[in-house]
């Protein structure tokens, strides 16, 4: 009996020791990072700048794959249920957190199953209405919904992203009865505002702000407590008639429960350095992104304060998935 014991007992050190050895020569092959969404998005775009500066610096590819659907559930599951290795990572937004506050059938446990690597950065989030709405800014478009509710909607880039939540709290706050539309990503949620299909969204600046440039789309509102510098003609949500209405949204780094303390160092050691080179702040930083590359420590405790914040929210307006 105690030889088979102490066989087991060698057997997983050895399992341990190759383990660290792995990791020690992280990333010795190419790394995989999903997004848990259709390409075209700022959940995309993030990653894929990101992905691109991690190449640079560490002579590795890191691709990033597109797993979109059930508002990034399939693709977030797939992080959880890879080896954690180190070679399957997720970049998500505030999503991963809201859904399992909204819903008991989501196939993962956000706190156990995943390893918070890094936050990456944050972005105000704009709403943006179709030309043919005639509001001019939120507070008519609140006036125009209250009286015609049946003649206006909102999309959504995912049910349980933050763009969904920040639909949800301004259709409670401001006792709105219209229609939120769920998307598989921002690309085709923007795809029919711009035919005309919905009749505004709110999403991240760097997926808005760009059709609003050209006309194609005009800004109602900033998500922001105070106003843009890049929009100064834009009024907030809270002018509009909501106050004390801030939110913003952000995007993570996690790989699956139990990474490796190595893994967790090189990837910390080389984001600290991306999220600071010019690729990302020429990329990302002139469309609003506030570039982080914090610790693992940091993001965790920066998701924990999210948690509560999104819990506050989606209890308030009464937001549920079905």
């Amino acid at each position: 009996m105690k030889s088979w014991i102490g066989k087991i007992v060698l057997g997983a050190g050895v399992l341990a020791a190759t383990a660290a050895a792995q990791a020690q020569g992280y990333p010795s092959r190419p790394v995989r990072i999903i997004v848990p969404y259709a390409p075209g998005g700022t959940v995309d775009l993030v990653a894929r700048v990101v992905a691109g500066r991690l190449s640079e610096q560490t002579g590795q590819s890191f691709v990033v794959e597109n797993r979109a659907g059930a508002s990034g559930a399939i693709g977030s599951e797939a992080v959880a249920r890879a080896p954690a290795d180190g070679y399957t990572l997720l970049v998500q937004s505030p999503t991963l957190i809201a859904n399992a506050l909204m819903s008991d059938t989501v196939p993962y446990d956000t706190a156990k199953d995943f390893t918070p690597i890094s936050l990456l950065g944050s972005v105000p989030m704009l709403l943006a209405a179709h030309p043919s709405v005639p509001a001019a800014n939120l507070k008519e478009f609140i006036d125009q919904a209250r009286a015609n509710p049946a003649k206006f909607t909102f999309g959504t880039s995912a049910v349980g992203s933050p763009m969904h939540v920040a639909e949800e709290a301004i259709k409670h706050d401001a006792k709105l009865d219209i229609l939120v539309v769920p998307y598989k990503g921002t690309a085709p949620a923007l795809n029919d505002l711009l035919g005309g299909q919905v009749s505004a969204i709110i999403d991240a600046i760097p997926s808005t702000y760009p059709h609003v440039a050209s006309g194609k789309l005009k800004a109602l509102a900033v998500t922001t407590s105070a106003r843009l510098p890049s929009m100064p003609n834009v009024p907030t949500v809270a002018e509009s008639g909501i106050p004390g209405f801030d939110m913003v949204t952000w995007y993570g780094l996690w790989g699956p429960a139990k990474l490796p303390d190595a893994v967790l160092k090189v990837l910390s050691k080389e984001l600290a350095v991306a999220m600071k080179s010019p690729l990302v702040t020429e990329r990302l930083g002139n469309q609003g992104f506030i570039a982080d590359g914090g610790s693992p420590a940091s993001f965790a405790a920066f998701i924990d304060k999210e948690r509560a914040m999104y819990t506050r929210v989606i209890k308030a307006a009464n937001i549920q998935i079905k």
